[in-house]
């Protein structure tokens, strides 16, 4: 049969090993951060971005990790933020602005400008009143956003008493050309990157379609009235010569306003965890780019001041803010709540050891002082029996005893004092029965 105090022994040992482990468990998988992304819209170009930035971020092993969920339309994806039911989300605050949302970057700035041949004679706003004004067809999230502003200027669909509406028309990147050259429409709205492919590559029509190869451009230069009338929009430059240099195109800087699409996070994600995500993503933008061009359009969103950047129209998380003002939080104030929990959890690891050694030597302790005692009766005894079968018993039992004492003595520290008095015991029990054995003869 197993020693009961043997059997005690391993429980609180086992006990011990289960609690540093639990502990050592808790604390590594505290230190990984998994975060859900919604990416939309549905074939664009920030959901291959972001697959491409998850796949990099799990390579280099950088203890953050991102799970894609795809939605359809911007619309949907801000809709999950809102919801709570993702962490991170594709957003364009002109379609839905999520009330939990807080930017971490800008992937994408576009710049509404329109692309006209310089022989229909329009030149700015006010002369496409009446006008036939082509939007691309695919752009559908584009409309309400152009129908606003052509209503800020008085020709939209109700229009002023001096204007006539213009008429907007969808039409197909394949068939801009023909509708340019067959009068369809008189000049074309865009809504786009302008340093995109696409951009270049539809002002290129434009450009073929007209007499001479003589194109007009020009924005919305009362940028500050209409991002006060539509604050989700954001003032945009695009550069002179971007689309051509001989001739130069456009002529001079283009100011103009324009929607973006922002990765935002929920404004309850942590500081630390917000950061690790711009961070990231701004050091690996060279090598995405590579693979996904559209990642050198990734910039940071425009503040003047920490106040201003945090009580802005569309504001920005803090996390981000660190990054860009390199006041990240260091691995102290990152992790000092659970640098507080280890320290108290390992105090109390140490606590329970502190206990269960003292626990096992007052228990190895008690052990030989009951085989002292035993030994002690046995002398006592010795010295009143004469019957020389019962001494002989004695003898034995007083090997098994001493045996016990040396076996504790061996696997474990033993005190002196006790240890002493045991090996007294032990002595003086065996020269007790030898007389008695020799007498009883």
């Amino acid at each position: 049969m197993a020693n009961p105090w043997a059997r005690r022994e391993i429980w609180f040992l086992t006990l011990a090993v289960l609690l540093g482990v639990g502990g050592g468990t808790i604390f590594c998988f505290s230190r990984a951060t998994m975060l859900t992304i919604a990416v939309a819209p549905l074939g664009g170009t920030e959901p291959a971005l972001l697959r491409a930035y998850a796949d990099e971020l799990a390579a280099r092993r950088k203890g953050l990790t991102l799970r894609i969920v795809s939605y359809d339309g911007v619309r949907e994806s801000a809709e999950a933020l809102q919801a709570g039911q993702v962490d991170l989300a594709v957003v364009r605050p002109d379609v839905m602005m999520p009330r939990n949302g807080l930017t971490l970057t800008v992937l994408r700035e576009q710049a509404i400008f329109i692309a006209t041949p310089a022989s229909s004679g329009i030149r700015a706003m006010p002369d496409l009143s009446g006008k036939r004004l082509g939007i691309l067809a695919e752009r559908i999230a584009d409309r309400a956003l152009v129908q606003a502003v052509l209503d800020h200027y008085g020709i939209g669909s109700a229009g002023l008493d001096s204007y006539s509406p213009a008429t907007l028309v969808p039409v197909e990147e394949g068939d801009l050309s023909k509708a340019l050259s067959e009068s369809r429409i008189d000049a074309l709205i865009l809504v786009t990157t302008p340093t995109n492919p696409a951009a270049m590559r539809v002002l290129r029509i434009v450009r073929d379609a007209a007499d001479a190869r003589d194109v007009v451009l020009f924005g919305l230069p009362e940028v500050a009235a209409i991002i006060a009338r539509l604050p989700k929009l954001q003032a945009v430059t695009v550069p002179s010569g971007l689309f051509g240099g001989n001739p130069r195109l456009p002529h001079e800087d283009l100011s103009t306003v324009g929607p973006s699409y922002r990765l935002m996070a929920r404004s309850d994600l942590s500081r630390g965890a917000a950061a690790a995500v711009t961070q990231h993503l701004f050091e690996m933008r060279a090598g995405l780019a590579e693979k996904v061009p559209s990642a050198d359009a990734i910039t940071h969103p425009a503040y003047d001041t920490t106040v201003a950047a945090t009580s802005a129209r569309l504001p920005i998380h803090p996390g981000a803010i660190d990054f860009y003002e390199r006041e990240q939080e260091s691995f102290i104030e990152r992790y000092e709540s659970w640098i507080y929990l280890v320290a108290i959890f390992g105090g109390g690891l140490g606590s329970v050891y502190a206990w269960l050694r003292q626990r096992l030597t007052r228990i190895r302790r008690h052990r030989i002082e009951v085989a002292t005692e035993s030994l002690l009766k046995i002398r006592a005894n010795a010295r009143r029996t004469t019957d020389a079968e019962q001494l002989r018993s004695m003898a034995g039992e007083i090997d098994d005893l001493a045996a016990s004492i040396a076996r504790n003595a061996l696997n474990r520290p033993t005190e002196p004092r006790t240890l002493t008095a045991a090996t007294v015991a032990i002595d003086a029990a065996r020269s007790t029965v030898r007389r008695a054995i020799g007498d009883a003869r």
